[in-house]
C-alpha cells in the first residue's frame, strides 16, 4: 500500500490529534453501520482507522476526504475512538503537501478565497455587508445587546440573504439593540479546519477574536451551527470566551420574554431536520422544535431519523465546497424522508443544510411539493 507522506509523520499527526484513540479499535464496525455515506456507496471509517494504526493510510485517496464529520460514529463507538480528530488529522498531513484528488480541487479554491478575501465563495470582502443596506442595519458599537454575526452565506448567497433578512425583522420586531461587523466579519474557520488547514483556521479565528475584543463584543448570535460550534467550543482555545447563542436558541428567549409576537397562524404540515452541529456536536434539538409549536395552525411531524439519528445533509467537515456526484448526495435521500411524512415545509437552521436541500429539490424535481424554510423565516411570516 502506497503512502505519499512518510510513516512516522503519519502516526505522530494523527496522535497528537486524537490520542491514540485509534488504538483502542478493535474492528466492531458499528461506526460503519451508522455512517452515512453507507446509504449511497461503501465506504468503511473502520478500514481507515485500521491502517491509520499503522501510518499505512493512502493520503493522495478520496476516503479520507468523505467524511462530513456529522458525528454519528464517535457516538457509536463503544471505545472512545475519536473518528472525526483522526480523519481530520489525516487531512493536515495531505494538505500540507498538497496532495488532494480531483473532487477535492474546488476547495482549494474556498481555501484560497478564504485568505484573500475572508470568505470561501470568492466575493469581495469589501461587498459582505452590502445586503444589509436595504434594511438599514446598524454598525455593531460597544454595548449593543447582541453582535448579530452573519457569516459568510447569509452575506453572499442569494438564498441565503433571505434568511439574513428574516432574522434582521424579528430583531427589530423585538425591539432588540443589535449591529453587525459588515466587512470586519471574517469566516468563523470551522469548515476549513475540517479540512485540514489549520494555518488558515488560526489566522480566521485570530482575527475574529481580535475584532470581537476591539469593538467590545460580549454576546454572539449566530445563524450558522458551524459559526456556533466553533465560537463556543474552539475559539476557547485561543483563551477568550463569548456568549454565543444560536438564533433558534435566541427566539425561544423572545419568546419566553414576551419580547416576540406570533400573530399569524402558520397552517402547513412541517417537518423539522436537525442539523449536525446544532443536534449532535452542541445537543440543541428541543428549542427550534418548541419555537416551532408556538405557531398557530403549524403541524410539526418527525422525520424518520430524527435528533440524535438526524442524517447529514452532506455540507459538514468542509464538503459544501467539494464535488459529489448527484447519485451519493444524502440531501436527496433527507427530502424523500421529508416527502414521505407528508410536510410540505421542510425546516432547518442551518446554510449548508438549506443549500443541500435546495439543490435536491430541484434536482428531485419536487417543485411546489415541498418548501425549504429557515426557522426564521417561518416566524417571520408568523409574527
Amino acid at each position: 500500500m502506497e503512502t505519499i507522506a512518510p510513516f512516522k509523520e503519519v502516526v505522530e499527526e494523527i496522535e497528537d490529534a486524537g490520542g491514540q484513540s485509534q488504538r483502542f479499535c478493535f474492528q466492531c464496525g458499528l461506526c460503519d453501520t451508522v455512517c452515512p455515506w453507507n446509504k449511497v456507496r461503501q465506504f468503511s471509517m473502520r478500514k481507515i482507522i485500521r491502517e491509520a494504526t499503522f501510518g499505512l493510510t493512502e493520503i493522495d485517496g478520496e476516503d479520507i476526504w468523505r467524511c462530513t464529520t456529522c458525528g454519528r460514529c464517535p457516538a457509536q463507538c463503544p471505545r472512545g475512538v475519536n473518528q472525526i480528530e483522526l480523519g481530520v488529522s489525516l487531512r493536515r498531513v495531505a494538505a500540507g503537501y498538497e496532495v488532494f484528488p480531483a473532487s477535492v480541487k474546488s476547495a482549494r479554491t474556498a481555501r484560497a478565497s478564504l485568505i484573500s478575501e475572508g470568505n470561501p465563495l470568492q466575493v469581495e470582502r469589501q461587498k459582505r455587508g452590502d445586503w444589509a443596506k436595504e434594511y438599514a442595519v446598524k454598525p455593531y458599537s460597544e454595548g449593543m445587546e447582541v453582535l448579530f454575526f452573519v457569516g459568510c452565506y447569509l452575506s453572499y448567497d442569494p438564498r441565503m440573504k433571505k434568511v439574513a433578512a428574516a432574522t434582521t425583522e424579528i430583531l427589530k420586531k423585538a425591539g432588540v439593540d443589535f449591529g453587525i461587523l459588515g466587512n470586519k466579519e471574517n469566516c468563523c474557520g470551522e469548515s476549513i479546519r475540517k479540512f485540514g488547514s489549520e494555518q488558515v483556521f488560526t489566522s480566521l479565528a485570530k482575527e475574529n477574536i481580535k475584532t470581537f475584543i476591539d469593538h467590545g463584543v460580549k454576546k454572539i448570535l449566530v445563524s450558522s451551527p458551524h459559526c456556533y460550534h466553533t465560537f463556543k467550543n474552539e475559539y476557547p482555545e485561543f483563551m477568550v470566551n463569548f456568549e454565543v447563542v444560536h438564533v433558534s436558541e435566541y427566539l425561544l428567549e423572545l419568546l419566553n420574554q414576551g419580547r416576540l409576537q406570533l400573530n399569524h397562524p402558520f397552517e402547513k404540515k412541517v417537518t423539522y431536520h436537525d442539523p449536525c452541529y446544532l443536534g449532535r456536536h452542541n445537543n440543541i434539538y428541543d428549542q427550534p422544535r418548541t419555537v416551532l409549536t408556538r405557531i398557530a395552525g403549524l403541524e410539526l411531524v418527525e422525520m424518520a431519523e430524527s435528533r440524535r439519528d438526524s442524517l447529514c445533509c452532506g455540507g459538514g467537515g468542509g464538503r459544501i465546497w467539494m464535488d459529489t456526484p448527484q447519485d451519493q448526495r444524502f440531501s436527496d435521500i433527507r427530502l424523500n424522508q421529508a416527502v414521505q411524512t407528508g410536510a410540505q415545509v421542510l425546516a432547518t437552521s442551518c446554510p449548508y443544510c438549506i443549500t443541500n436541500f435546495e439543490e435536491s429539490r430541484l434536482n428531485l424535481e419536487y417543485g411546489d411539493l415541498l418548501e425549504i424554510k429557515d426557522i426564521t423565516e417561518i416566524v417571520q411570516e408568523a409574527m
